[in-house]
């Protein structure tokens, strides 16, 4: 007696929709994460707070090359304010905080803002 297929014995399994399913590729949707909301440092041009100071704090704060910063502190000496960075809301709050900290230390009325991108 010759086995069936799918039966004990041998042959080809049964079609359970069951097991079909778990042999499958298990595949489970992400919700798409969305980014942060971004928001500008902004340095304010004055007529006190000397530019080699600026230049410095770009590069100390915001982690600028010296031609970088140097750019920066002409835009912002020329157009009235630049924009030093762009970080999430939390960095750049911080990163205002320490500019003010810093310009106030050595007595200059340099002042940061933040804008959204």
């Amino acid at each position: 007696m010759a086995s069936e297929p799918g039966g004990p014995g041998g042959g080809t399994p049964p079609l359970d929709p069951e097991r079909e399913r778990e042999s499958g590729v298990a595949t489970k949707t992400r919700k798409q994460v969305s980014r942060p909301p971004r928001f500008k440092v902004l340095l304010y041009n004055d007529d006190y707070t000397p530019m080699e100071f600026v230049v410095s704090l770009l590069e100390q704060v915001f982690g600028k090359g010296p031609s970088e910063a140097t750019q920066i502190m002409l835009a912002i000496h020329r157009g009235g304010h630049g924009v030093a960075g762009v970080y999430v809301l939390e960095v750049a709050e911080t990163k205002v905080a320490r500019v003010h900290k810093l310009a106030e230390e050595r007595g200059y009325p340099l002042r940061a803002g933040v804008e959204k991108e």
